[in-house]
């Protein structure tokens, strides 16, 4: 049972990086879909996939669209993130991000795995976050964004790009559970809505 959840975490990590190359919010929906009614790379279940016309999604809206200000975090030290099962993978704070939503100023943590993976991931950071609309329209156990490190201390994060974990469609998959400090008391209504099985 490891063993499968470990691939399955893999083929999870690599579709991650896949959205996270999309240059636009229209580019990630195509992409997102094509991927959630492929065969051999949907994370649903096969009754689900056959059945499966495309995600929900929110309104494309850029004021969901902010870029960044990054403060780096040399000093952070590798903790251990929850998941949906015992599953326990390491990461670090790589960086505070803070900007502003509607006039209002936001905070967030970006993390990079701590964990040994392949060169062409090294750049790879991951956003997971929760806010008022988890539980309702958006997935209860939060959603995550896909980011690669900048050159500069400014970083775009597009929120029209957020996606659910694949256990929100099937609990063969490990999830991370986004930590308190990621939680925004705002809603969040751009990105992939969610609607909990029948």
């Amino acid at each position: 049972m490891k063993h499968k959840t470990t691939i399955f975490i893999f083929l999870s990590l690599l579709s991650s990086i896949c959205f996270s190359q999309s240059k636009t919010a229209e580019e990630f929906q195509e992409k997102i879909n094509e991927e959630y009614a492929s065969e051999s790379h949907s994370p649903l279940e096969p009754k689900a996939r056959k059945k499966f016309k495309g995600l929900p999604f929110y309104k494309i809206d850029s004021a969901y669209t902010v870029t960044a200000k990054i403060i780096r975090t040399v000093d952070s030290k590798p903790f251990e993130m929850q998941t949906t099962t015992d599953r326990k993978p390491e990461y670090v704070v790589f960086a505070v991000a803070t900007f502003e939503i509607k006039g209002k100023p936001y905070k967030l943590n970006i993390y990079k795995s701590y964990e040994p993976s392949k060169p062409e991931y090294e750049d790879y950071l991951f956003l997971p976050f929760t806010d008022e609309t988890s539980g309702n329209n958006s997935y209860a156990g939060g959603r995550f964004i896909d980011l690669r490190i900048p050159e500069g201390d400014e970083i775009v994060i597009d929120f029209n790009q957020a996606y659910n974990p694949y256990c929100a469609y099937n609990y063969k998959y490990s999830c991370p559970i986004p930590p308190s400090e990621n939680h925004l008391q705002i809603r969040i209504e751009a990105g992939v809505k969610y609607k909990a099985k029948d």
